[in-house]
């Protein structure tokens, strides 16, 4: 069995999405809901995204990275897996911390869709006025 880096999974969350990350020391496979990255995320700018963390600390063929996502869509799991794999790095290696927070990645987006109040149509849509 593989050396574990990491002991218990990192978690990432944007908008509604959740991704929760294993690095394992190994040759750079990955995983995303047990398939290949470009196959589950369907395009290479997602994959590029999701994976940035990696290339920012040199550390692209060191891990096997191994992660589960689900909620919200495909670009929300993307942003997910990429803040869940900064915090696994920085877990593995503290002195990457300011790196990875440099360059944004430990910083979580707290964008969310704003909720439907009741007696509107939408969350700032009013229902037409109508004076007389």
């Amino acid at each position: 069995m593989a050396e574990t880096a990491t002991k218990k999974p990192a978690t990432g969350r944007r908008k509604t999405a959740v991704a929760r990350v294993r690095l394992i020391a190994g040759s750079g496979r990955h995983t995303v809901n047990n398939r290949v990255p470009v196959e589950y995320f369907k395009r290479e700018t997602l994959v590029t995204a999701a994976f940035h963390a990696l290339t920012v600390v040199n550390a692209v063929g060191k891990y096997d990275v191994s992660a589960r996502v689900h909620g919200g869509g495909l670009t929300g799991q993307a942003g997910a897996l990429r803040m869940a794999l900064a915090r696994a790095l920085a877990r593995e290696d503290e002195s990457q911390r300011g790196l990875l927070g440099r360059e944004g990645l430990l910083t979580r987006d707290a964008r969310m869709k704003e909720r439907k109040k009741y007696g509107q149509p939408g969350a700032r849509k009013r229902f037409q006025f109508s004076k007389r």
